[in-house]
């Protein structure tokens, strides 16, 4: 079994020649189907968000919330993938600056559950994911 779904999925699009479609329309600069297609993974995700939610506090089908969290990691890291992001990238500056926050409780917020927040220390740096945008600045001009 794979543990590598930044790969896995990079995988399927290739035998799905999304990857090869991809190029073509980078190539062919178009650009305004590109963005459309960009709103449309997203859209996409934010489907699943809707289904993943009601399955779990309408329907109570723990199936169909396993699948749903499963789909939203697919069209993210699909979405990272097939716009020339590296995703392993993205992931560790995401990673590195969440780790540096502190357990705390974020002022103006309450929390019902008890739980930490992640809180940003002073002189804390956020994620930079400079040099790591892939085609997003050409499609979102």
């Amino acid at each position: 079994m794979s543990k590598d779904w930044v790969n896995d999925i990079a995988e399927m699009h290739k035998k799905f020649g999304v990857r090869e479609w991809m190029q073509e329309k980078i190539k062919n600069k178009e650009y305004d189907l590109l963005k459309k297609y960009l709103a449309f993974r997203l859209l996409m995700t934010y489907e699943e968000l809707g289904e993943t939610l009601s399955a779990a506090t309408v329907q109570g089908d723990s199936e169909e919330v396993v699948d749903g969290l499963i789909d939203l990691c697919v069209f993210a890291i699909g979405t990272l993938d097939v716009m020339g992001v590296d995703a392993y990238k993205a992931w560790d500056e995401i990673h590195r600056a969440n780790m540096i926050k502190e357990p705390g409780v974020k002022p103006g917020r309450p929390n019902k559950f008890g739980m930490p927040d992640l809180i940003k220390q002073e002189g804390w740096v956020g994620p930079d994911h400079t040099g790591n945008h892939g085609y997003l600045p050409e499609i979102m001009k």
